[in-house]
């Protein structure tokens, strides 16, 4: 039975940052690891929270945190995102990445404000006016977006969420404040978040 209401949130920390050249979810924007400040985060806005991990991170992670540990049988952001799905397959998931240095609580809300039941839309995802394209990884997924991402992956369709989004039924969501959807990839990325950080 699916649990229209119900949004559980996800950290997506199990990636490999080759290109920050070091664990993205380990590094320190607010004092504290990001995984933790997210995980932190959707759980003050979610029915309950997951951290997103690959197993050989398992040990690393203090008992506080609730895991999904990825069964490896996608690649990229879905590995997480579908682990998650197939562990509780009948709730939406508000899935966050550990790149995302600047967002807030107040703009997490205005996401799940935005989300309309009575449209059933696939996704309400983040978006920027000047390049209005889902973020998927900023993002509610109800259950069945899902569901058809394991029939769209399995087609053969590549392994991008955004693709899958795009030519999907989405909720666009402009937040009022679009330094939230800052991605921080790199060193200069990371240096850049504190600045802002710093002076905000």
């Amino acid at each position: 039975m699916i649990l229209k209401g119900k949004i559980y949130g996800l950290v997506l920390s199990g990636g490999k940052s080759t290109r920050m050249g070091q664990d993205k979810g380990l590094l320190s924007y607010h004092g504290k690891p990001q995984r933790k400040h997210l995980y932190e985060m959707l759980s003050s806005v979610c029915d309950k929270t997951f951290m997103s991990i690959r197993n050989e991170q398992a040990s690393e992670i203090n008992e506080e945190f609730n895991v999904i540990i990825d069964k490896d049988e996608y690649k990229g952001p879905y590995n997480g995102l579908l682990s998650a799905y197939k562990t509780y397959p009948d709730v939406a998931w508000l899935v966050l990445a550990c790149d995302l240095p600047l967002m807030d609580v107040t703009s997490l809300k205005e996401l799940i404000a935005s989300r309309n039941l009575n449209k059933n839309p696939l996704s309400t995802a983040f978006a920027l006016k000047e390049s209005p394209l889902p973020e998927p990884l900023c993002a509610i997924w109800e259950p069945e977006a899902l569901k058809e991402s394991v029939t769209y992956l399995e087609a053969g369709n590549g392994s991008c969420p955004r693709k899958y989004l795009i030519n999907s039924e989405v909720e666009l969501v402009f937040p009022s404040n679009e330094h939230v959807l800052l991605n921080a990839n790199s060193v200069e990325d990371y240096k850049e978040a504190l600045e802002k950080i710093a002076v905000s």
